[in-house]
C-alpha cells in the first residue's frame, strides 16, 4: 500500500524474493529470450514477439519506437491483466523511490493510498503530515488531483501526481466518509517518519504508538517497551495502531512476538499451500493491553492486532479496521525495475479472514475523541492482572460504546 511520494504504503507488504520469467526477459534481452523459448514462430509467446517484430519493421515514425518502453509496456500489460489493485510494475526509478520509503524519509504530502473498486482511497494520513494538518482523513476518496480526475487511475500514476518539489502545492478534491466534497490544497514537505513514539499515560499506564512498519519499527518498539516496563515499571499498556496503514510483514511479526509470547501469529495461504508463522517469544509479562484501531488500521497493523485479539492478550478498542489481508512480494528484474505481485492471503491465528472484512473491536467506540479514554478505562480496571484476558473477563459493559456507559 504505497505512500503517495514513492508505502503502501504499501502498503502495505510481505516482502520476499524469488525467480521470475520477467527478470530473464529484461536480463537477456527480448531476442535472446526468444531463442531460449524456441523462437518467436511457435509457442504461447509467439504473438508477443510477432507484434514486436511488426512494430519494429513497420511503425511510422520509427524514431518513436523505444525498445525499453515497448518491453515495459508489455510487462505493465501482463500485470494489469491480473486485475489486482496491489500488483504493479515499477521502473528502476520508481522502485528506487519505493525503497527509500522503507527507510522512513521522503518528500510529499504524507498519505497512504490504494485503489479499491476503482476509487483512489486514503487509507490513512501520516501523523503530523501536511495532509493530516490540511484535513485529509482516513477513508477519504480523492476525486481529483490538480484538476485531473482520478477515475481509472493507477497507484503509480497517483503517486507521480502527488509527488513534487518541496514547498509546492497540490490541489485535491476529496469526498469524506459523510459524503461531503471538499477542495483541499496541501503543500508538499520533506517528511521523516518516526515509526514509534511512547510516553507515560497516567499512573502505571504506558502509551505506545506505532505509525508504520518500516525497517526500524521492531527494534524501536522493543526499546520502547523495555523502557516502559523495566524503567518506568508500568502495569498496563495502550498500543495505538490508528491510521497505521502497514508496511513490512517481518517487522510486524517481530513486534507481535513482543505481545504474544507463544503460538501462531498468522496463517498464510498461497499457491503452494498453507503455513503458520509463530511467535519468537518475549522478555516481559503479558500486562493488560488495550489496542486502538480505526478505519486507517491496515495490513501489517491488522496482523499485529489480529494476533493480539485471537490470543486474548488484550482488547481492541475503536472502529472496524480497514481490511487488507493480502501480501505483496517485490521481484527485482535485471535492469533494476521490479514487479510487485500479490502472492498470498493471510488470516488471523484462529483462521479469521481480514481481506475486505477487517477486524471488529471488542470495545466499539466511534468518536475518535473518546477512544483513548475508553482504552485507558479498560486498562485501569485490569491493573495488577496479567493476560490472557478471556472474553468473560472483559465484562458485558465493556462491549458498549463509551458514550453509553453510564
Amino acid at each position: 500500500m504505497p505512500v503517495e511520494s514513492g508505502n503502501r504504503r504499501g502498503p502495505l507488504f510481505g516482502f520476499g524474493f524469488g525467480p521470475l520469467l520477467l527478470a530473464v526477459i529484461i536480463g537477456l534481452g527480448l531476442w535472446s529470450i526468444t531463442a531460449a523459448l524456441g523462437g518467436a514462430s511457435s509457442g504461447s509467446f509467439a504473438p508477443l514477439f510477432q507484434a514486436y517484430d511488426r512494430i519494429r519493421a513497420y511503425f511510422y515514425p520509427p524514431e518513436r519506437v523505444d525498445e525499453q518502453e515497448l518491453i515495459y509496456g508489455a510487462i505493465r500489460g501482463m500485470v494489469e491483466e491480473l486485475d489486482d489493485p496491489y500488483s504493479r510494475f515499477l521502473t528502476p526509478e520508481e522502485y528506487q523511490r519505493f525503497n527509500v520509503h522503507l527507510e522512513g524519509e521522503f518528500v510529499g504530502i504524507g498519505v497512504q493510498i490504494e485503489v479499491r473498486e476503482g476509487k483512489l482511497i486514503v487509507v490513512a494520513p501520516l501523523e503530523g503530515s501536511p495532509a493530516e494538518r490540511a484535513g485529509i482523513r482516513a477513508g477519504d476518496v480523492i476525486l481529483e488531483i490538480d484538476g485531473r480526475s482520478t477515475e481509472g487511475i493507477t497507484l503509480e500514476e497517483a503517486v507521480e501526481l502527488l509527488r513534487g518539489e518541496e514547498g509546492t502545492p497540490v490541489r485535491l478534491k476529496v469526498q469524506h466518509e459523510d459524503g461531503t466534497i471538499e477542495e483541499i490544497t496541501v503543500v508538499r514537505e520533506r517528511i521523516e517518519i518516526e515509526p514509534v513514539s511512547y510516553r507515560l499515560l497516567g499512573e502505571g499506564i504506558g502509551y505506545l504508538k506505532i505509525s508504520t512498519f518500516n525497517r526500524k519499527t521492531a527494534e524501536e518498539a522493543r526499546l520502547a517497551l523495555e523502557d516502559l516496563i523495566e524503567h518506568y515499571r508500568v502495569q498496563g499498556l495502550i498500543l495505538d495502531l490508528r491510521n497505521n496503514a502497514g508496511g513490512l510483514l517481518e517487522q510486524a511479526l517481530e513486534v507481535a512476538s513482543q505481545f504474544v509470547d507463544e503460538g501462531p501469529l498468522l496463517l498464510i495461504k498461497d499457491r503452494f499451500g498453507s503455513r503458520y508463522r509463530y511467535s519468537e517469544g518475549n522478555d516481559w509479562p503479558n500486562l493488560p493491553l488495550a489496542v486502538l484501531i480505526n478505519q486507517g488500521t491496515a495490513s501489517a497493523a491488522e496482523i499485529l492486532a489480529g494476533a493480539i485479539q485471537d490470543h486474548q492478550m488484550g482488547v481492541l478498542v475503536g472502529r472496524r479496521s480497514f481490511g487488507k489481508g493480502v501480501i505483496q512480494t517485490p521481484f527485482t528484474l535485471g535492469d533494476g525495475s521490479a514487479v510487485i505481485l500479490t502472492t498470498a492471503e493471510y488470516f488471523t491465528p484462529n483462521g479469521r479472514r481480514v481481506q475486505t472484512v477487517g477486524l471488529l473491536p471488542d470495545i466499539p467506540v466511534e468518536d475518535p475523541e473518546e477512544q483513548l479514554e475508553a482504552a485507558r478505562e479498560w486498562v485501569e480496571a485490569h491493573l495488577g492482572r496479567l493476560c490472557p484476558c478471556p472474553p468473560d473477563d472483559r465484562g458485558r459493559e465493556a462491549l458498549l460504546p463509551l458514550s453509553r456507559q453510564g
